[in-house]
C-alpha cells in the first residue's frame, strides 16, 4: 500500500474558511479531482516531515509552526493511505512549485467541498467539525 501524507492548511477569512488545495498537471488530468498538498512518504521518513516538505514543494507555502493529526484515509480501491495534518494558513500566497501541480489556490470551502477528491472529502468534514466547535 503506498504511504502519503499532506497538510490541509486553512485561512479565516471575512467570506469564510478557505482551504489551500492543488490540481494535478498535465491535460490528461484537465478534469482530475483537486487534492490536499501530499506525497509519497520516504522510507524511514516521519509523515508530519512528509507533509511538511510535499507543502512547500507544490505551494511554495511554508507549514505553520502548530500542525495537528487531523487523521487519514484508505482510498476506496485500498492501494492508498494518505495521513493529513492541519493547520492555520498565513499570508503566504502558494504558487506552483512543483512540475506536479498545475494549480494551487485557496478555495472556498464550499468549492472545495465540489472540487476535491471524493476519497479525501472526510477530510473537509473533519475540519469543519473542528473549526464549528
Amino acid at each position: 500500500m503506498i504511504q502519503a501524507a499532506g497538510v490541509l492548511l486553512y485561512r479565516k477569512t471575512l467570506r469564510g474558511i478557505e482551504v489551500l488545495l492543488v490540481h494535478p498537471s498535465g491535460d490528461y488530468n484537465a478534469s482530475s479531482p483537486w487534492s490536499i498538498p501530499k506525497g509519497h512518504v520516504d522510507p524511514g521518513e516521519e509523515a508530519e516531515n512528509t507533509a511538511i516538505r510535499e507543502l512547500l514543494e507544490e505551494t511554495g507555502v511554508n507549514a505553520p509552526k502548530e500542525l495537528h493529526f487531523l487523521g487519514e484515509v484508505i482510498y476506496k480501491n485500498g492501494k492508498k493511505r494518505v495521513q493529513c495534518f492541519i493547520g492555520q494558513g498565513d499570508t503566504q500566497i502558494p504558487f506552483c512549485g512543483s512540475w506536479e501541480v498545475d494549480k494551487a489556490e485557496y478555495l472556498s470551502f464550499e468549492q472545495a467541498e465540489i472540487v476535491i477528491a471524493p476519497n479525501q472529502r472526510e477530510f473537509l468534514i473533519k475540519l469543519k467539525a473542528i473549526l464549528n466547535a
